[in-house]
């Protein structure tokens, strides 16, 4: 919702038809968000597609029974917000402050119509959201081990590409991402720190000391 109050903001000068990245960059409008700060909700209008400049992003749903279930984490450089239908499926709301590049659909929808490059980058990205999705929908169905380690992995590789990486999402969000209790994830790490395949020097900030065995969990 309060993306809709950038509508006057958002560009409407000409875009070279060079790439979608670039093109993202020239049409949309950075907007602020504080921490938990809901960038759009669940059922509303997906006039806007968003790209993360600075801080993180989650999606998600509340079940019937008032569980959170995290869908995923949008990090810097990440695009989100990318629906089939006319509706977002998911709420989403900054984890921590974060700047989020708004661009409007139609914009977007139209400069694919006349430049197939762009099409074709539209489609990579949309292809990559749904590798996602199925990647996540088989973590839920192994133990809370190969979770964690999976997730670790997953965080480890996006945000850093090193084996020491600062998560900017709570246990809390772990957990409902991972579809586990707190204390199951809080648990977890614990044992997977005393077997010495990752170091915990602080709640936020964890060491992959031994990969290999989180490979061998996650397989």
């Amino acid at each position: 919702m309060l993306a809709q109050s950038i509508v006057q903001t958002t560009s409407s000068r000409p875009v070279p038809n060079h790439s979608l990245t670039g093109s993202i960059d020239l049409i949309g409008a950075p907007m602020p968000f504080a921490r938990n700060a809901e960038i759009y909700g669940e059922n509303e209008p997906a006039d806007y597609f968003y790209k993360v400049i600075s801080g993180a992003v989650r999606t998600y749903k509340v079940l019937s029974d008032g569980r959170r279930q995290i869908g995923s984490f949008y990090l810097p450089g990440d695009v989100f917000g990318l629906e089939s239908g006319p509706a977002h499926t998911f709420s989403a709301e900054a984890i921590s402050p974060a700047k989020v590049l708004v661009i409007k659909r139609s914009a977007v929808t139209a400069l694919a119509a006349r430049d197939s490059t762009v099409a074709q980058q539209l489609l990579a990205i949309t292809g990559r959201e749904l590798a996602r999705a199925q990647d996540h929908l088989m973590l839920l169905v192994k133990t809370a081990q190969e979770r964690v380690a999976g997730f670790l992995l997953e965080m480890a590789d996006r945000i850093a590409g090193r084996n020491e990486v600062e998560l900017p999402m709570s246990r809390q969000d772990i957990a409902d991402y991972l579809g586990l209790t707190i204390e199951t994830v809080s648990r977890t790490l614990t044992q997977l720190e005393h077997a010495c395949t990752i170091a915990l020097p602080t709640s936020r900030r964890i060491e992959l000391r031994n990969r290999g065995a989180l490979h061998r969990l996650n397989s």
